[in-house]
């Protein structure tokens, strides 16, 4: 499975109406987490069709695509069936029971094969569900023309403290030919180096967090002195988002380009 990611761009009107549909996702997450604790012994397929009882009790959950409504469904299921596996393996302390999902600066909603459509040319794309979000143009770098579209099995807009994005779930089997070189080699990690290796080599921590700490706890603070509910809040919360993103993609991006670089001969 290949996951390709590109960023949505549109208007103001249209990015409310994709929170509309991710709120619309959550909410459904939460009543079949809801479901399942007041009625013991349901499994997936009760949750799946309970998909279309909230679409018809409730009018703004009917709006969402009904596979939109399942594949919410399908990820409550996932945190109960973690839940069990971890009962039946006598994990030690917290099992991880689900929890409710609440309203976050980030969030998804997954769709299946229907409640979307690719322009000709592979660089738009429209949601035509009942939130009737239009289109979107997207920015990436990955060419969508070398696969089919019965390939996309689930198409996915993530929300993130710098805007909206898409991410593509493509059935492909990714093949990596490397020629085998016989050598074998021993890593250590550390925290002083972030690893050591069998040949003595070691690569510097670049300490990407620790480096963000001081304007981390300086967003922080700004964020504790806002009144609750204010826009000015809101602000200073996505202000110390983005600011843990940039730590994230900094350190995703090292490691990244760290495995894939060729050793010395």
């Amino acid at each position: 499975m290949l996951v390709f990611e590109a960023k949505l761009e549109g208007v103001k009107q249209q990015y409310v109406r994709l929170d509309e549909a991710i709120r619309t996702a959550r909410f459904v997450r939460n009543k079949c987490i809801r479901y399942w604790m007041d009625n013991k012994g349901i499994g997936k397929y009760e949750l799946s069709a309970y998909c279309a009882v909230l679409g018809k009790e409730f009018p703004f959950a009917g709006k969402l695509n009904s596979q939109a409504r399942q594949a919410s469904a399908e990820r409550a299921w996932s945190s109960i069936a973690r839940f069990y596996d971890n009962c039946k393996k006598k994990k030690p302390g917290k099992k991880g029971f689900p929890r409710f999902k609440k309203h976050q600066t980030h969030g998804s909603v997954e769709y299946k094969t229907t409640g979307w459509k690719l322009s000709e040319d592979r660089r738009t794309i429209t949601f035509s569900d009942g939130f009737e979000a239009g289109s979107f143009k997207m920015w990436g770098t990955r060419d969508l023309h070398f696969y089919q579209l019965k390939q996309i099995k689930r198409v996915r807009v993530v929300r993130r403290a710098d805007g909206y994005y898409v991410q593509f779930c493509l059935d492909q089997e990714r093949i990596d030919k490397r020629e085998p070189t016989g050598k074998t080699i021993g890593l250590d990690v550390g925290l002083t180096h972030f690893y050591t290796d069998s040949n003595g080599q070691t690569i510097d921590n670049p300490c990407h967090l620790r480096k963000s700490e001081k304007s981390l706890k300086r967003l922080q603070r700004k964020l504790s002195h806002t009144e609750k509910g204010s826009k000015n809040r809101d602000a200073a919360r996505n202000r110390l988002s983005r600011k843990h993103l940039k730590v994230s993609r900094q350190r995703k991006d090292f490691a990244v380009k760290l495995a894939f670089r060729r050793s010395p001969v």
